[in-house]
């Protein structure tokens, strides 16, 4: 809070200490206690040490007797409800009063008090699509999808003046920084690390702002038109290549077969005579046709090699 100086005043108080942004489950800094609810009992002890200047008072006094006078009309502007999701920020001529309140009823004063309600349930938000040059020179077109949700109201109230628009545009940032160290093939494989590291560099970023970030999920990463071309035309390449090297693998080990067949066959004239018959049969029955044989089988049965 800022106090000018120079002039004599009779308004005298201590600057408010900004109430530590520590998430629960922090490391310890007392026995049996944690870190977080340590500080927080200090800053609460510091607002209860402030000293109320007179002009407080005087104001204070004079809005308990509005309500006072215009009782019970006053209670429909006194009594505030807060729901299970939200906590109320209470600022008492300026000052917060005893940090977040809530779920339930509160009794505030008119003209003194002022009251800021935030939702601590998890939010989300798209990032725009950014266009990111990559590390190998690529331009590309990259949105994404980020989780969070407000730990601490006071923080985020007092700290930030609009904690959800700043939490965006950090993100947006981010994610061009980030991907602009990335190569395109890396950023086509390692999605799933890539959203990992943007989530800490969020979570560490956002933390002194009263918000956690609790998942980040990159949604979509366009190429340009011409690269989509290219891509698929090595990939097609890369297809008919593996599809040639499996057929000429087919064909070496046929000839392997029929050059083993051909020697069972050469060793057996039998073999190679029923053959002969199964031919001749598969002809007759495919085209339904007469066979001459113009010379004796027996014949050629005794020109066969032994």
């Amino acid at each position: 809070m800022h106090v000018e100086s120079g002039q004599p005043s009779l308004i005298c108080y201590q600057t408010n200490r900004v109430e530590p942004a520590m998430e629960p489950g922090s490391p310890q800094d007392k026995p049996g206690r944690s870190g977080d609810s340590v500080r927080r009992e200090e800053f609460y002890n510091d607002l209860e040490r402030q000293e109320t200047h007179c002009c407080g008072y005087i104001l204070v006094f004079f809005a308990v007797l509005l309500v006072l006078v215009t009782f019970p009309l006053s209670i429909f502007f006194c009594l505030k409800l807060v729901r299970e999701y939200e906590r109320a920020v209470i600022f008492r001529l300026g000052r917060v009063r005893n940090g977040a309140k809530g779920p339930g009823v509160f009794w505030v004063l008119p003209c003194a008090d002022n009251i800021k309600i935030v939702d601590i349930r998890t939010v989300s938000f798209a990032v725009p699509p950014q266009e990111v040059l990559t590390k190998d020179s690529v331009t590309i077109m990259v949105d994404a999808v980020v989780f969070y949700r407000v730990f601490n109201p006071t923080v985020a109230v007092v700290k930030v003046d609009n904690a959800s628009q700043a939490t965006q545009m950090l993100a947006q940032t981010t994610l061009r920084n980030m991907l602009g160290t990335k190569s395109l093939t890396q950023i086509l494989v390692e999605r799933e690390e890539m959203a990992e590291q943007m989530s800490k560099i969020l979570y560490e970023a956002t933390r002194d702002w009263g918000i956690r970030v609790e998942r980040v999920e990159i949604k979509d990463v366009k190429l340009p038109q011409s690269l989509q071309r290219a891509m698929a035309a090595e990939a097609e390449a890369s297809r008919d290549a593996r599809a040639k090297v499996i057929a000429a693998e087919g064909e070496m080990n046929a000839s392997r077969s029929l050059k083993e067949a051909a020697l069972i066959m050469s060793e057996t004239p039998a073999a190679l005579q029923l053959r002969y018959l199964q031919t001749l049969s598969h002809i007759s029955a495919e085209k339904n046709s007469t066979i001459v044989f113009p010379v004796p089988m027996d014949i050629i049965s005794m020109l066969a090699p032994k």
